[in-house]
């Protein structure tokens, strides 16, 4: 083989191996890609339905029962128009609290509520995930039209 077809051959390969670990990456982070998602859209079925999804929102006041295991904790989420009970057994955040806003990952199971494996609250008392402040900014001008009418 001549030293040019040899250099061809080895680039050739170089750009196919490169290729291949590209696309194994990118399965790889679409496989653990997680969707956000507010209580209307999962209330409207849009969420997956035994697949690890994200729900967000604000933590309905009056809604959270902790029970007597004390570690397991049953809230409600919502968006202002509609409601997603959430049910989730581990330690939650300093700063999870009623009114507040939270982000929570589970799968959501046949009987309609959410099995949370992780809780995330808010920073800061300004802070609220862009996607649940744009869902609940949404919901409530879908209410004022509905009022309205």
């Amino acid at each position: 083989m001549k030293p040019r077809n040899k250099k061809l051959a080895i680039i050739a390969s170089s750009v196919t191996a490169l290729g291949v670990a590209s696309i194994l990456v990118l399965n790889a982070f679409q496989s653990n890609l997680v969707f956000f998602f507010s209580p209307t859209q999962v209330a409207n079925k849009e969420a997956p339905l035994g697949k690890s999804f994200r729900i967000g929102g604000l933590v309905e006041e009056g809604s959270v029962k902790r029970q007597t295991d004390g570690v397991t904790v049953n809230f409600v989420v919502t968006d202002t128009a509609k409601v997603i009970p959430v049910v989730y057994t581990g330690i939650l955040p300093d700063l999870f609290k009623e009114g507040k806003g939270v982000v929570a990952q589970g799968k959501l199971s046949n009987d309609g509520i959410f099995r949370a494996d992780e809780v995330l609250a808010k920073h800061d008392e300004n802070y609220m995930p862009p996607e649940a402040a744009d869902a609940l900014n949404q919901a409530d001008k879908a209410r004022q039209t509905v009022l309205v009418q």
